[in-house]
């Protein structure tokens, strides 16, 4: 559609995962007509990202040194692990400082249909930090989607064992959403999860 350099920009940036054709063009146009956007600065914190960012060696959680800061933290609880599918889902429950133990990240869901199996995940991993019985519950938080209710399906089977609580973080109805709108799943899920209300 546009000449040479530009379209390879819009490319790029279309490469990038939430950003479609029309994103994609809008940032591409928003870097070529804004002044003050430092192209520079960019480009060198995007080449530190991949040079210095890896996962702690722990909980698999993103971080610039061997483990995360969440895990050298003394005051986290050392009894509740919380499994997510993704760093990003780490820092989605610590915004809502309700969770005050420790993580570990699997790097993914299970899904056949793209080839990714509990070998390609993070499993082993988890199932050795409960060797020592510290860990008295497993919170699994996977999405409510077709992977994420196999992973904790598979989680809920591995993780069977004496003094282990595992539990899966309750889904449902949105606040401010219409019921009218929620698919099957959502509104399944509410009504298992409902509780009494008290007057």
């Amino acid at each position: 559609m546009y000449e040479g350099i530009v379209q390879e920009l819009i490319d790029e940036l279309g490469r990038l995962p939430g950003i479609g054709p029309k994103s994609a063009q809008r940032i591409a146009f928003h870097i070529l007509t804004t002044q003050s956007f430092d192209t520079t600065r960019l480009s060198e914190i995007l080449a530190d990202v991949r040079d210095k960012v890896k996962f702690c060696n722990i909980c698999g959680n993103v971080t610039e040194q061997e483990t995360c800061s969440i895990c050298r933290d003394p005051r986290r609880s050392q009894t509740v692990i919380c499994v997510v599918e993704e760093a990003k889902d780490v820092a989605a429950i610590e915004r809502t400082r309700e969770f005050r133990g420790l993580y570990h990240v699997l790097g993914g869901a299970l899904s056949p249909i793209d080839g990714i199996g509990p070998d390609d995940l993070r499993f082993h991993q988890l199932v050795t930090r409960l060797a020592d019985a510290t860990v008295t519950e497993v919170i699994i938080a996977t999405d409510p989607n077709l992977e994420g209710e196999a992973t904790a399906t598979y989680l809920t089977r591995l993780l069977v064992q004496p003094g282990l609580r595992v539990t899966r973080l309750a889904s449902g109805l949105p606040v401010g959403g219409d019921l009218e709108y929620a698919d099957e799943v959502t509104l399944g899920r509410a009504f298992e999860g409902r509780r009494v209300v008290e007057a």
